[in-house]
């Protein structure tokens, strides 16, 4: 297949177009920068000028499938999530609609039902809508809602892997009691791979996580652990701290902890055990368990 792969140069994006790549894909990269890896043919795009399904049918030509892997972590001027979480996408998905390019998928997130923040909102408007085109029969469309990715080079599973080399921490409340349920980057990009093949029939949501719910904290020494490090000491920050620094972290675009963060540890963000099963037979295997991040995304 020809599949156009929109933010080809973002974390979960690269790992995409290599399992593309490795599947005999032929991948065309979309990214603002216009760079690609060996074997990728690059695409410079201003997804922020792309909101009508007009502007993005010249880019379908010859296309044959669709992966819309865009998303930033900070609603800004420069990198508004209106425009790049919910127009540009919902201009895209029609644009396949109208093009006949009926296999798209979406890369989205667990855990933003009900939530209010800026990300939460902009990525269920752009989920909704393909779900809605898959509905009535004009889109073979998968959202995929992953719960944490971990893997070398992306923001959150960087500062975990550095929070996991302090001997003293201090967390969130909700850091210890709130179970998440980490995706390997590798099984998530194997993942988008699959669904353009042996998983081709798969359609609507399905929630990508790793086959064990734990803590933040539970991670954390889990991390250790795998290094060969003793168990840190852990006390609870108290919760007007944790705000505090949510709001601090907003200002620092450079970290990903931040209001955002907080409020997708306010409740478990894991799945079920259907959910579960549907992801590990689109995988065609078992996911990565937590004991073995490290070493199958950090080699």
């Amino acid at each position: 297949m020809r599949v156009l792969l929109c933010g080809a140069t973002g974390f979960i994006g690269r790992h995409i177009a290599r399992a593309l790549r490795d599947h005999g894909h032929q991948v065309l990269a979309a990214s603002r920068s216009g760079q690609a890896a060996v074997g990728q043919q690059a695409l410079a795009v201003n997804f922020m000028a792309l909101t009508q399904p007009s502007d993005w049918l010249p880019l379908l030509t010859g296309v044959d499938a669709v992966i819309n892997a865009v998303g930033v972590l900070r609603d800004s001027r420069r990198q508004p999530m209106q425009l790049l979480h919910t127009q540009a996408p919902q201009a895209l998905f029609q644009a396949c609609a109208d093009a006949g390019v009926r296999r798209v998928l979406q890369v989205s997130a667990l855990g933003i039902e009900g939530q209010d923040s800026a990300f939460a909102l902009t990525k269920a408007e752009a989920d909704n809508t393909l779900l809605a085109l898959t509905e009535r029969g004009e889109l073979d469309g998968v959202v995929l809602r992953p719960s944490v990715v971990f893997g070398r080079g992306g923001a959150g599973s960087e500062l975990f892997v550095k929070m996991s080399r302090l001997r003293w921490l201090a967390l969130p409340p909700e850091g210890r009691r709130t179970l998440i349920q980490p995706v390997a980057v590798p099984d998530m990009a194997n993942a988008c791979a699959q669904l353009l093949g042996p998983a081709s029939a798969t359609r609507g949501l399905l929630v990508c996580t790793g086959p064990q719910a734990l803590s933040l904290e539970a991670l954390l020494a889990s991390l250790r652990q795998q290094r060969g490090d003793k168990p840190a000491r852990v006390s609870t920050m108290p919760a007007a701290l944790a705000r505090g620094s949510a709001w601090a972290g907003d200002l620092l675009p450079c970290t990903p902890w931040g209001r955002q963060t907080l409020g997708l540890l306010q409740r478990d963000n894991t799945a079920s055990v259907a959910e579960a099963a549907q992801f590990a037979a689109v995988l065609g295997h078992a996911p990565c368990p937590p004991d073995q991040l490290l070493a199958r995304t950090w080699s």
